[in-house]
């Protein structure tokens, strides 16, 4: 059993498949989206953990099981008699009957000057990620997309002071700019050229034109792009997501994509997901895998015993 990718839910598929006594290779490329946030919250008991202690944890978990961990990047995958072969970035080849692909997503950031090196710190995306953590500050929802009119209406949950920096994007519609209004919404056009940054706090924006406009934490609704080549190299069509966030791999209930023998757990599947989402995903894909195998088991144990009467 290969599982591709070893975020948290790689880790809780291998944990779910290691106890279920399963021989599992872990291969993760030790890039994970969240490693700029400096804490992981929503997670029961695990509130305020560092991204990096989380998966620390994990994949000493993961090994107490027996999976083996491989820290490469999985460059291929090929279809075998026996299931898959992934040759990795090492040069070598791991095989297993079955494939778990948790590769996650990427963030793809806007051309804006200084918010690379902030994104995770006081640049933000999630409300139940970090909404907690800027609540009654001022906040800035930078348009990227179409989502932003939403994203500043659900940030006004945590902060009475909201913007809606344009960014160059077209006005709201009278009936939205009526609605940001009523809760207080400031609109702000121009093009954001870059984030200011004073002794290590994000202390504002610089608009085109030079005028500045402060703020303590700024939002950013990035489209987002799946790790998905592997599978599309396999023959696998992405889906468009229902919420118009981007493609994703669609999966049926137990996590199985339409790829014979492959599932898929965690944010390259559910582009919203939070940590403990891609968790409970990995541990679910793993137990659904594990029921594949038993019923492959089962029919070879059959065969054998009747050609053996």
């Amino acid at each position: 059993m290969v599982i591709i990718g070893g975020g948290p839910a790689g880790l809780s598929g291998a944990v779910a498949l290691g106890r279920a006594r399963r021989s599992v290779v872990v291969v993760d490329s030790g890039e994970p989206r969240n490693a700029p946030a400096h804490a992981v919250h929503n997670f029961l008991t695990r509130d305020g953990t560092s991204p990096a202690e989380l998966r620390r944890l994990g994949r000493e978990e993961a090994r107490a099981y027996g999976a083996e961990l491989v820290d490469a990047r999985a460059d291929g995958v090929q279809r075998t008699d026996d299931g898959f072969a992934v040759r990795l970035s090492t040069g070598s080849v791991v095989t297993g009957r079955r494939l778990l692909v948790t590769t996650g997503l990427v963030d793809e950031l806007p051309e804006v000057e200084g918010l690379r090196e902030r994104w995770g710190v006081d640049a933000l995306h999630c409300p139940y990620c970090h909404g907690w953590e800027v609540r009654d500050r001022a906040i800035g929802v930078l348009a990227s997309g179409p989502r932003a009119f939403h994203q500043a209406l659900l940030f006004r949950q945590w902060s009475p002071d909201i913007t809606l920096l344009l960014n160059g994007q077209a006005l709201p519609e009278a009936e939205q700019l009526e609605l940001l209004a009523a809760r207080g919404i400031k609109v702000v056009e121009g093009r954001v050229e870059r984030l200011v940054v004073e002794d290590d706090t994000l202390v504002g924006v610089e608009l085109a034109g030079g005028s500045v406009h402060a703020l303590e934490a700024l939002v950013v609704g990035a489209p987002v792009s799946v790790r998905a080549g592997l599978l599309v190299d396999l023959g696998l069509e992405l889906a468009e997501h229902p919420m118009g966030m981007g493609l994703y791999v669609a999966t049926d209930a137990s996590g199985a994509t339409s790829l014979p023998g492959v599932w898929a757990a965690g944010n390259v599947t559910n582009l919203a997901g939070q940590v403990i989402t891609s968790a409970g995903e990995g541990l679910w894909a793993g137990a659904q895998i594990n029921a594949s195998l038993i019923a492959d088991d089962e029919r070879d144990a059959l065969e054998a015993y009747r050609a053996a009467r």
